[in-house]
């Protein structure tokens, strides 16, 4: 992904209102499969990196190169020198090569295989881990439908499993205003409970204090959420002392040639993306694409 300027210029402010010129590609295709039922969908990221984060340089502006070295003798390692290790303790390792890897890795696959519905609360936001959008292919918008107007009624979630880049997921799937959308969960034992952290026993409180704690929470209480409270506050202050130091011809380092953004880096509006295809239009890319299967029952 193409790294930002330490301050935005003119030329990126203009380039970053022609980003509805392009269209976003779907980076994964295949099917929601439960039952006898089959529906080809695209999955989005409904999220996106941010291009913000501080550079390691020289004093001089040139980016340095992160390189592999051995603990024991200090000596610096290329690439061909390094393999992967699977530690038993600190000091033993059994050594993996990428042949038995790829010997693990689960069946290539473009099934998202739902395995069962479950009431939407027993999902704990806690398992989420990364958002994306679920949008219909060609021939499936019917069904789509369908499937998003049950689960939103009936307030229940698709917990599945599909396989992308050589691993596998577990994702739940729900319905939200018509669109589906999946969120990929953490495993079982990566989330701690109360007791392992060692939360202390809640004592009984003082009603006096109840009371005003519910008169505090009255107090600051809202029926939506502002957007602008979700604001990147790191990132704007980072920003500003970029410009103010670039307005000053502070530090200001000349950065090496880089390639073009890549569509991926730029910013999409997908709700109109999963509009149109919800209307049975394509985007320029998917008319390109090759045609998936239709949706069955």
């Amino acid at each position: 992904m193409a790294k930002d300027k330490s301050a935005k210029t003119d030329h990126q402010e203009t380039h970053d209102g022609d980003n509805e010129q392009f269209q976003p590609r779907p980076f994964w295709s295949g099917v929601i499969a439960f039952g006898l039922v089959s529906l080809p969908v695209s999955l989005f990221p409904a999220n996106r990196s941010k291009g913000n984060s501080l550079k390691m340089v020289d004093r001089e502006g040139s980016p340095l190169k992160r390189r592999f070295y051995c603990e024991r003798d200090g000596e610096i390692l290329e690439r061909e020198d390094v393999v992967r290790g699977f530690p038993l303790d600190k000091e033993h390792f059994v050594l993996v090569d990428d042949e038995e890897l790829e010997a693990l890795a689960p069946d290539k696959s473009r099934e998202i295989d739902l395995r069962r519905f479950v009431p939407l609360e027993q999902i704990n936001p806690i398992f989420f881990q990364r958002g994306y959008f679920l949008a219909p292919d060609s021939g499936a918008h019917k069904a789509y439908r369908l499937l998003a107007k049950s689960m939103e009624e009936e307030q229940r979630a698709g917990v599945a499993t599909f396989v992308m880049r050589d691993k596998e997921y577990i994702i739940a799937i729900m319905a939200e205003h018509g669109i589906l959308r999946a969120e990929t969960l953490r495993f079982s034992d990566e989330i701690r409970s109360p007791e392992q952290i060692g939360l202390p026993a809640l004592p009984e409180a003082d009603s006096r204090q109840v009371e005003s704690l519910r008169q505090a929470l009255e107090s600051v209480a809202a029926d939506t959420l502002d957007i602008s409270l979700l604001e990147d506050q790191d990132t704007r202050r980072l920003r500003e002392l970029a410009e103010s130091k670039l307005d000053a011809g502070d530090h200001v380092m000349q950065e090496p040639e880089v390639a073009e953004p890549t569509e991926e880096a730029n910013v999409i509006d997908l709700m109109e993306v999963l509009k149109a295809r919800l209307k049975g239009k394509s985007a320029p890319e998917d008319e390109q694409a090759a045609p998936k299967k239709d949706a069955t029952s």
